[in-house]
């Protein structure tokens, strides 16, 4: 049975997991720009009464501001706040500067998001520490960034998350073995990942407050009220968590290319291809909850002398932020106006995140309409919906292919 599987590996199998999560980040990079930020409440988002909050400092926090809630809210419960409307390349920099840090020290470490890293140290204890290891690591982080960070170790990634959790701000938490059950029985279960409003909401109707009381729920029971994530859900509440840390690359990619019927040198024709193809490398990176940081685009001449270009971007998942670079990218590359055969266009440096919300967009509809035509794509397929720029009888609708 799968779950008697899960309970022999979680249980049997000893794992040293580190959860790693910048605290406010956002607002942390902008007060090492600006000092006098510090101690006061900061809100982060677009400046127009649209917006939504993506990013708000404990002090903000305190008046009752959260995350994505409505700008004009956030406005009305703290109005003394600094608003700022937000720098995505600036906090991508940063982003880097942690993610080089940690590279050069843990032995695997996957980034799961702009902000948050695994590292997984199984082993190491034999020599020194782990938590020793990974306070220094800590140290390091903050002495060189600035930057606070907040760290659980424990024996699996649910665990280790929820640790970081009741770390912050800036602290460290290690929640051995013995100690699992002890630790998640109290708490809420909006504590434990997977747990959405939807979810909430179920769990809560059924009389169920507490990762304790979710715990002894029988796990039949749970499959039937939310299906498969019951049973997972059963199992992060009994502290049992077999996910890998996956290696991150630079190199993890998803790209596309297009080798022309004649070699051509139609530039307005490869544009539109171009659009075409960006399209759909970025609806394919929205339905795999990822977001870029790096563009590359490839042409190969007729007599197959093949060049490339990249750039570094903010992370993103959006066309209309997407499509620009590539055709910029393009248009330095092709310098020897010789007949082009190929054309290819690669986003790496991939990161999960579902950018749903872009949070410091004044025009939300923005957001509203990319998430309807990808409803409609979902529905229809993936070609259902394009740009008017990217529709040329010509194409023949190259499918990205995901490399590592």
């Amino acid at each position: 049975m799968q779950i008697t599987d899960n309970l022999t590996a979680g249980f049997f199998m000893d794992r040293n997991i580190v959860h790693m999560d910048l605290d406010t980040f956002f607002v942390s990079v902008e007060r090492l720009q600006n000092s006098r930020l510090a101690g006061k409440p900061v809100i982060i988002g677009g400046t127009s009464g649209r917006s939504v909050v993506a990013s708000c400092s404990y002090e903000a926090r305190r008046y009752g501001v959260r995350s994505a809630m409505p700008m004009k809210m956030a406005r009305v419960l703290c109005p003394d706040a600094i608003f700022i409307r937000g720098d995505m390349e600036l906090y991508s920099r940063y982003s880097d500067m942690v993610t080089e840090i940690i590279a050069e020290s843990a032995p695997v470490y996957e980034k799961a998001s702009i902000d948050e890293h695994y590292l997984d140290l199984t082993g190491m204890d034999r020599f020194f520490g782990c938590m020793k290891w990974v306070h220094e690591l800590r140290q390091r982080i903050i002495r060189e960034t600035g930057l606070p960070i907040s760290l659980g170790l424990s024996l699996n990634k649910t665990v280790s998350k929820i640790a970081t959790g009741e770390a912050k701000p800036n602290g460290e938490l290690e929640v051995p073995k013995p100690r699992i059950q002890p630790f998640l029985n109290p708490l809420p279960i909006q504590k434990m990942p997977m747990i959405g409003e939807k979810t909430f909401h179920i769990l809560r109707s059924m009389g169920i407050a507490t990762i304790g009381t979710l715990s002894r729920i029988p796990p039949e029971m749970l499959g039937k009220v939310l299906g498969k994530n019951g049973i997972v859900i059963w199992e992060r509440a009994n502290g049992i968590d077999t996910t890998p840390v996956e290696p991150w690359s630079e190199r993890k990619s998803i790209s596309t290319e297009h080798t022309f019927d004649q070699d051509t040198t139609d530039i307005s024709y490869i544009n539109n291809l171009l659009v075409n193809m960006t399209e759909k490398l970025c609806y394919e990176l929205r339905q795999q909850q990822k977001l870029a940081s790096c563009v590359t685009v490839k042409i190969r001449y007729s007599n197959f002398d093949t060049h490339t270009i990249q750039q570094k971007i903010p992370y993103t998942v959006f066309d209309h932020q997407l499509i620009p670079v590539v055709k910029q990218l393009f248009s330095k590359l092709y310098q020897r106006r010789m007949l082009i055969r190929l054309v290819g266009v690669r986003f790496s440096n991939l990161v999960n995140g579902v950018q749903q919300l872009d949070l410091f967009d004044d025009r939300p509809e923005i957001t509203r309409l990319y998430l309807a035509v990808d409803r409609m794509r979902n529905r229809f397929g993936s070609h259902s919906v394009r740009r008017a720029a990217g529709m040329t009888k010509l194409i023949k609708n190259p499918e990205p292919s995901c490399k590592k």
